[in-house]
């Protein structure tokens, strides 16, 4: 069911994401006058097509949803007809050319507004950015930051969600910020600024940067309460009921929560005589945890509260028309970070290891679409991000590098050699395979890992 649901919204992303870049070019095609023969989502074999005349463009779906294409009459990949000359590609004048192929990626990046600003207005509601324990020898612990403090800004842009902070944080450092000024406000209200000197060898990874920086969200101390508990699970299967308090669990005092999820998780397919109160009375229990990967889990949750849970969350949204400016600034502000972390990693300042590959990709569509609506759209307009801006790179094969081909023309007067064209396509295609195999390769790794 997982893998079903993983490969479903990985299908629907990039169906989506293809579908605007794809229509993009055939948008501008049109508008300009070259004839479009085929629009197609996926490639191999059609599963789906519709064509009203023989004249008109073919609509097509096709089996593998990984790409799509525009397929435009063009003397240059076959014989054109007499009557469809004015309208082959290759004949139209520079600035057309020009404009359907830049139309594919710049349509990806206005997808991408528009679903941060869908984002926005939709809202969400997201954890408050209340830090929990420094931990020592860390970024956080060096620049002063104090357990139960919340983050109100970082650098001057609020961020009113733990998501929105560190998020903030990461991007700023992986930018190369030396120096990132956070806003605190302590438990007694005092509000002050601390700020995060980043080296340079800290941020080449997101990953290692983020266990560096010791941040981790603000975790209250709850009784050991038993709250939900779930069907088919070792809890019912012993008997445990919701409002059980745990006194302990072979005769060892159980003081919060945490502590007896700890002691459940080493003890995996290992029974332990656990003693709780329920209405009052003291009950003794034979508790057998499953074994999950090396851990042992029960099925039960903590019973919250009243009143805790709205009291660590926030809910956050904004109007349609103050969402416009927001939604193009995160797209700027994505595009440029993309940029960055490809040219660090170009020149060895950021690990290759930053790549993802579309196994990666597909667990991220699975994951933030169990998530809700709002992440799964986040998700999108940031992989359209990252699609618009690696289209634009100037490399052979890409929409780029055609741009570049056409940007050489208007300078010279004329055309670039078919022959040069195709010399430098040859080693574009090449250093794209290498990439994807590079990536492919890292996906497999992270699974065993």
């Amino acid at each position: 069911m997982d893998l079903l649901h993983t490969l479903f919204y990985f299908a629907i992303a990039i169906g989506v994401l293809v579908a605007f870049h794809e229509f993009g070019h055939f948008w501008v095609a049109r508008k300009v006058g070259v004839k479009v023969l085929r629009f197609s989502i996926g490639f191999g074999k059609v599963l789906w097509s519709y064509q009203q005349n023989p004249q008109s463009t073919e609509y097509v779906l096709s089996a593998i949803p990984l790409g799509g294409y525009v397929k435009m009459v063009d003397e240059r990949e076959g014989e054109v007809k007499p009557e469809d000359l004015p309208h082959a590609f290759n004949r139209q004048a520079l600035w057309a050319r020009f404009a359907v192929v830049a139309a594919g990626p710049i349509c990806n990046l206005l997808l991408a507004v528009a679903l941060f600003w869908g984002a926005l207005i939709i809202g969400e509601t997201g954890i408050k950015p209340i830090l929990g324990t420094i931990e020592a020898n860390t970024l956080a612990a060096t620049a002063g930051f104090v357990e139960g403090e919340e983050i109100l800004s970082v650098n001057g842009k609020a961020t009113p969600t733990w998501t929105e902070a560190m998020g903030d944080v990461v991007t700023l450092a992986l930018d190369g910020e030396q120096t990132i000024a956070v806003e605190v406000k302590s438990q007694d209200g005092v509000i002050a600024t601390r700020n995060l000197q980043i080296a340079e060898s800290d941020a080449q990874n997101p990953e290692s940067f983020y266990q560096h920086l010791g941040f981790k969200p603000w975790s209250p101390k709850l009784k050991p309460i038993i709250g939900q508990v779930l069907p088919d699970s070792a809890a019912l299967a012993a008997g445990l009921k919701s409002g059980d308090l745990i006194i302990n669990a072979d005769n060892v005092a159980v003081n919060d929560w945490q502590q007896w999820v700890e002691i459940v998780k080493t003890h995996p397919g290992k029974p332990m005589q656990v003693n709780l109160q329920r209405d009052g009375v003291a009950l003794n229990l034979l508790v057998t945890p499953k074994t999950v990967g090396s851990e042992g889990k029960i099925g039960a949750s903590v019973q919250l509260p009243e009143g805790l849970l709205k009291s660590v969350t926030v809910e956050y949204s904004l109007s349609p028309l103050d969402a416009i400016p927001v939604a193009f600034q995160s797209t700027y502000h994505y595009s440029v970070t993309t940029l960055k972390m490809l040219g660090k990693m170009l020149i060895g300042k950021a690990s290759v290891e930053n790549l993802s590959g579309p196994i990666s990709i597909a667990q991220y569509a699975g994951q933030s679409a169990s998530m809700g609506a709002v992440p799964f759209i986040k998700f999108l307009a940031l992989i359209s991000v990252s699609l618009g801006v690696m289209n634009l790179l100037p490399v052979p094969v890409l929409d780029g590098g055609h741009l570049l081909f056409f940007a050489i023309e208007g300078i010279k007067g004329s055309p670039v050699a078919e022959k040069i064209q195709l010399f430098f396509q040859q080693i574009g295609l090449a250093i794209l395979m290498s990439l994807m195999a590079l990536a492919m390769v890292l996906d497999v790794q992270r699974l065993f890992q």
